[in-house]
């Protein structure tokens, strides 16, 4: 018999439209899509029964309304298998498939995805789904496509998976299987090959954390020159820059030079908090006021003259990496002395 698979797109790769149409609700479509398309020619056994569309500011804004709209779809279709990406590092579309992922967990229906290591809904979505490891960028769809035929194929044969084999990232879960050895067996020999420097591999991977050598401390505060970096997404009315309100690519600098305070011709675009009290005054995000203030006292030299922001909900450790190097480098040059960096 013949197995279904619904498969879940965002409105780019379902061919609507890009980030002007991103505000799109879910739709259903009975045909296989894009990457849809080129999947269900690779399938055995089964077939794309058709293509779920959503905006990818939709999902995120009003996912309880996307759920819904899912799980009157699993009614309606019964699929025995879900598709949703890939996502790539693209993070509102991570989230989205994270967010698919949850669903059909609930319906006991297996779903696989595809991100980049990066992507702000790998996390989200791996203890959920079979997510495939791609790369940073969607120009290796037929490099991933395969991939996650291969272990759709599989997963509906009722085939073992194995993320070093079947190239997924490790779901993080603790399943009782049935081995030669007991622990301490395997413990010992594993133990026995570290100390003769031989190839081993641990049963719990540990994950590796970034370290970050502080700065030296500033010898002279009242001489010093002081900036404002925040991720808070304090931005100018009208957002003129376009910065994403989650899942940001990029960062903006506003001048700021003769201000008091932020309060008149600012606000706040981030996705992840309240924003009411920031909009009521953006001072409480980025305090230009506080900080001015100190400068009459004499307690620090002066306020650099710009300030810079970004969002921080969702977006990728690289583009965080990429941000801070790039402002950090600006504020190096301008000959800034030290840096007050808020969040939310």
């Amino acid at each position: 018999m013949t197995k279904k698979v619904l498969y879940y797109l965002n409105q780019f790769f379902g061919q609507i439209g890009g980030e002007e149409m991103a505000h799109i609700p879910l739709e259903f479509r009975e045909e296989a899509i894009g990457p849809a398309a080129a999947l269900d020619k690779m399938l055995t056994d089964a077939k794309v029964i058709g293509t779920v569309i959503c905006g990818d500011n939709y999902f995120n804004e009003n996912k309880e309304e996307a759920e819904e709209a899912l799980k009157k779809l699993y009614e309606e279709h019964s699929p025995d298998l879900v598709i949703a990406g890939p996502a790539f590092n693209a993070g509102r579309y991570g989230m989205a498939c994270a967010g698919v992922a949850e669903v059909f967990e609930a319906l006991d229906v297996p779903v696989v995805s595809g991100m980049y290591e990066e992507n702000p809904g790998l996390d989200e979505a791996k203890g959920r789904a079979y997510v495939v490891q791609t790369s940073n960028s969607a120009a290796d769809m037929r490099k991933t496509l395969p991939k996650i035929a291969n272990l759709v194929n599989k997963l509906l044969a009722g085939e073992k998976v194995v993320p070093a084999d079947d190239e997924y990232f490790v779901q993080g879960k603790r399943l009782t299987v049935l081995v030669e050895k007991t622990g301490s067996v395997r413990a010992i020999e594993m133990l026995l090959k570290r100390l003769k420097d031989e190839e081993y591999e641990t049963e719990m991977p540990m994950p590796t954390f970034d370290t970050v050598e502080p700065a030296a401390a500033i010898k002279d505060m009242k001489k010093a020159v002081i900036a404002l970096v925040t991720s808070g997404g304090i931005v100018p009315e009208g957002n003129p820059d376009r910065i994403q309100s989650a899942s940001a690519q990029k960062w903006g600098k506003y001048n700021i030079a003769g201000k008091d305070s932020l309060e008149e011709g600012f606000c706040t675009i981030h996705g992840g908090y309240d924003p009411v009290y920031a909009n009521e005054s953006p001072d409480r995000v980025v305090p230009l006021d506080a900080l001015k203030a100190l400068e009459k006292e004499g307690v620090v030299g002066g306020v650099y003259d710009y300030f810079y922001t970004t969002t921080g909900t969702g977006t990728a450790v690289g583009n965080s990496i990429k941000f801070g190097a790039e402002i950090g480098q600006e504020l190096k040059d301008a000959g800034v002395d030290g840096v007050i960096l808020t969040s939310t």
